[in-house]
């Protein structure tokens, strides 16, 4: 445990280090339902999607290792077991029960923005108080939110496709 950093954040540790496991909980989640989803996609455009599904996953497990590490430096336990992640994250965890290509592009999506939320609130409690936390949010939030857009983008192409072959 780094004794000083701990010293110099400016609000209640303990209080911090139950966000920053519940993002670490979110994380493990959001790479799990990426990587699965890449191997079980049906449909149209299911190969790009299974692309930018494996690319989103190796990301999300990147943030781990990075919420991790701050979870160490300030003297806290990641989560420890795969049980836990489910307790502690605030987004939900959707199984690729359905391996359609546009319903795992919507999971997706809602874990983004649940994930956006998230970084968005650890930042508002860290600003000015913790800057290396808030400057690890900031640096997470923007790749959320260029895997919402990614996503998003997708989706989009989907059911303009659909709709013309409809036709």
């Amino acid at each position: 445990m780094g004794t000083r950093a701990r010293e110099i954040v400016g609000l209640d540790v303990d209080e911090l280090l139950k966000k920053l496991n519940s993002a670490f909980a979110s994380e493990w989640l959001a790479y799990y339902q990426y990587w699965l989803g890449a191997k079980v996609i049906k449909g149209p455009m299911k190969d790009a999607v299974a692309s930018e599904l494996n690319l989103h996953a190796t990301e999300e497990l990147n943030h781990a290792v990075m919420l991790a590490g701050r979870i160490i430096q300030l003297g806290g336990t990641p989560v420890l077991t795969p049980e836990g992640w489910g307790k502690e994250s605030p987004c939900k965890y959707d199984a690729p029960a359905d391996p359609y290509v546009a319903v795992l592009l919507d999971q997706n999506i809602a874990g983004e923005q649940c994930a956006i939320s998230a970084y968005k609130a650890l930042m508002d409690m860290t600003k000015d108080k913790d800057m290396v936390t808030y400057n690890m949010a900031l640096t997470i939030l923007e790749q959320e939110v260029e895997h919402e857009e990614d996503l998003q983008s997708l989706r989009e192409d989907l059911d303009l496709m659909v709709r013309r072959g409809s036709r």
